[in-house]
């Protein structure tokens, strides 16, 4: 019997906090002052070369307005407050053109004080825009939990990548469940883009978390993900939305020598171990969750040997069906080939950093890449806890 409940997050302070770019960022107090003082030495300097210096302090009225839209008010303020005192100072010592001193001294103050406004408001607006970023931000995490996550059976490592950059989820989707009969994992593609799409892939991620503790058997647990799916459709219909599938991978792994799983359209698993990449399941995979009802033949789990120490690469089509500038398709098996004996963190994101290069920077789809690791220590005879027999197709 495993230890614990539920995947637990492993701790990673230079990946599991993400910059979501949550913050209101603006310029330190110093640099501030030092960029002010600079343009002061600056327009004195000018002023004394060529005889004007009093007309040249008229320029600084305009170094507030510069502050309010990068500064806090509190820095606009001592800006402003500064250039004040550089306009009035030569009013109150002079007697010469007194009328266009004190307008310009007039101008100092009233330009400072918008300045000051307009960066309270600046700021306030985008505290909002704050709140609501980590608002949204924190509620997607709870969509797709921050990798790794590590169970008493395997490790998962990966990459998770959407297409849309102002968002963290998009239509891929995964997750990992301890369950009372081993580790059950899910990786997925939702068809579509946009809100719609993320929809579904709540349902979906919403419907394995539930079923996989209920479900005693690989395949009961895809049913119920294809009637989320069906669900989800209804619903959609009713709205006058199209309907979408999944095409999704269902993983389940014990204690014992082998591991399980049911293709659902779903690009096949890589197995990698002893120095060879096999694919795993490929010619087993059944319809997409959504269209079971157009194919006669029931799902049919299969099985693989999962020995110690393996690791089992699954991913979406955004790895796959990525594009070079010349159009050609990233060469997945290829790529796979050298990178057998590295960690399953060096192996996602040294896979994720290639196909940035191989297209270029171009990203087309979204994107995600798991590596299940399996832990030496749980391999045995037989599993945690032996669900009830079911079909199996060998692969």
């Amino acid at each position: 019997m495993f230890g614990s409940s539920r995947a637990t997050p492993v701790p990673a302070q230079d990946r599991a906090e993400r910059d979501d770019g949550a913050t209101i960022r603006t310029p330190p107090t110093g640099a501030v002052v030092l960029v002010t003082v600079a343009a002061t030495v600056l327009t004195l300097a000018l002023g004394t070369l060529t005889g004007t210096a009093v007309l040249l302090l008229g320029l600084l009225v305009f170094l507030p307005a510069f502050a309010a839209a990068l500064c806090t008010p509190r820095q606009t303020a001592l800006i402003s407050a500064w250039v004040s005192v550089l306009v009035i100072v030569p009013v109150a010592l002079s007697a010469e053109r007194v009328a266009d001193r004190v307008v310009l001294a007039l101008f100092a103050l009233g330009f400072g004080a918008l300045a000051v406004y307009g960066s309270w408001v600046r700021i306030t607006r985008e505290g909002a825009l704050v709140r609501l970023r980590s608002t949204a931000a924190a509620m997607q995490r709870q969509i797709l939990r921050p990798l790794p996550l590590l169970t008493d059976d395997v490790l998962v490592d990966g990459v998770y990548e959407p297409v849309q950059q102002d968002k963290l989820v998009g239509g891929d989707i995964y997750d990992v469940a301890a369950t009372p009969w081993g580790t059950r994992v899910l990786i997925g593609d939702v068809q579509g883009k946009g809100l719609a799409a993320i929809g579904m892939a709540i349902d979906v991620v919403g419907a394995f978390r539930e079923a996989a503790h209920r479900e005693p058997t690989v395949t009961a647990l895809v049913d119920s993900l294809e009637a989320a799916v069906v669900r989800h459709n209804g619903y959609a219909e009713q709205r006058g939305e199209p309907e979408r599938f999944v095409t999704a991978v269902v993983l389940a792994v014990d204690a014992g020598t082998e591991a399980q799983f049911v293709t659902c359209g779903h690009i096949p698993p890589y197995l990698l171990h002893d120095g060879a990449v096999t694919a795993v399941g490929r010619g087993t995979e059944h319809a997409p969750l959504g269209l079971a009802d157009l194919v006669d033949e029931p799902r049919r789990v299969s099985w693989f040997p999962f020995p110690a120490g393996a690791t089992l690469l699954l991913c979406t089509d955004g790895l796959t069906e990525a594009r070079s500038p010349a159009g050609t398709f990233y060469p997945l098996e290829t790529h796979l080939a050298g990178r057998i004996d590295i960690t399953a963190d060096r192996l996602t994101h040294a896979l994720v950093e290639d196909v940035h290069t191989f297209t270029g920077g171009a990203q087309q789809d979204d994107l995600a890449v798991l590596a299940v690791r399996r832990s030496p220590r749980r391999v045995s005879g037989a599993p945690a806890s032996a669900p009830p027999p079911e079909p199996a197709s060998s692969t």
